[in-house]
């Protein structure tokens, strides 16, 4: 079967514009030989979310976010559009939950998979859930502390509004004795006579009252101790979990360009390898060529008669 020249040359040009598409392709990034499942989730507040966010599962990655768009026509909902490898299956009833991604202030999405049987269909809506984060569970558990105290001040404020009540009738008591002794000194012994039961019962509540704040006093001391050891917990966590995700994201970086400087992977092959630019150059060039040809000679491709084209024999070189 003899093929034209004509022939020849439009399936060279067919594939070297084949190739150069692909190769443009290959270099910003797009993987042809593997398929991702796509799927949707729409939250609230993302928080902070942008593309390439992580998708994990169990702390693993096995997707990443590709949009991050408003939807307005539903309440100026956030639609989150999210891909998984076509490995991991998600049954009905998967969460997507919104997590920080360590202490920077990132965010990720968590899914926690459901019991059903049943395999979610891909462009299906996940769960939206959203994780509580560290201020509010803080809250959370400061907020029972801080009414106990309220109330405890409130009763410390009564306790001396009391005492304030006893000192004012005492300042009365004692200018009415005053007054009785300058102007009926017969009756003073009788007046302090009957005031004895009184005098006694003041003492008596000055003394219960000293009591009372001195127990008070006792129960603050343990409180504020609980207060620094919390306090004191809450910055040892930080701080380990801070130098934990540096340290695994040091390694990380040092995998990365250890496996760069080998030549592995397509980014490694790419900087190591450069068959692709010399292919594309020459490819490139050849199509240079043909175009020129194309330009000087186009007869020698394109014909046209009114009555037809008479065929004739192949040469025989």
């Amino acid at each position: 079967m003899n093929i034209s020249k004509e022939a020849k040359v439009g399936i060279l040009a067919i594939v070297s514009f084949a190739l150069l598409y692909l190769g443009f392709n290959f270099l910003k990034g797009s993987d042809f030989f593997s398929t991702e499942k796509e799927y949707y989730v729409l939250y609230e507040d993302v928080q902070g979310m942008v593309v390439s966010s992580q998708v994990a599962i169990n702390g693993m990655k096995v997707g990443q976010v590709k949009g991050v768009e408003l939807v307005q026509n539903q309440g100026a909902k956030i639609k989150v559009t999210f891909v998984v490898n076509k490995e991991v299956v998600l049954p009905e009833g998967t969460k997507a939950m919104l997590a920080s991604d360590g202490l920077l202030g990132g965010k990720l999405i968590r899914l926690e998979l459901g019991k059903s049987t049943k395999i979610l269909p891909e462009k299906s809506y996940l769960q939206a859930t959203t994780e509580q984060g560290l201020t509010a569970l803080l809250q959370e558990k400061a907020l029972p502390t801080l009414r106990n105290a309220d109330s405890l001040m409130l009763a410390l404020r009564k306790v001396v509004l009391s005492f304030q009540n006893t000192a004012s009738v005492l300042n009365v008591l004692l200018q009415h004795s005053d007054h009785t002794v300058s102007s009926l000194g017969s009756s003073m012994n009788a007046t302090i006579a009957d005031n004895k039961a009184n005098l006694a019962g003041i003492t008596a509540n000055l003394k219960t009252l000293s009591g009372n704040l001195v127990e008070t006093e006792k129960g603050f001391k343990p409180l504020l101790g609980k207060f620094n050891t919390m306090a004191d917990s809450l910055n040892a966590l930080k701080i380990n979990k801070a130098l934990q995700t540096t340290q695994q994201s040091i390694e990380g970086l040092n995998r990365i360009v250890a496996s760069l400087e080998a030549g592995q992977g397509s980014a490694g092959k790419l900087l190591k390898d450069d068959s692709l630019y010399t292919n594309l150059s020459n490819t490139m060039l050849n199509l240079d060529k043909l175009l020129i040809d194309f330009r000087l000679a186009p007869k020698r491709y394109v014909h046209f008669s009114v009555f037809g084209k008479k065929n004739t024999a192949p040469v025989v070189k």
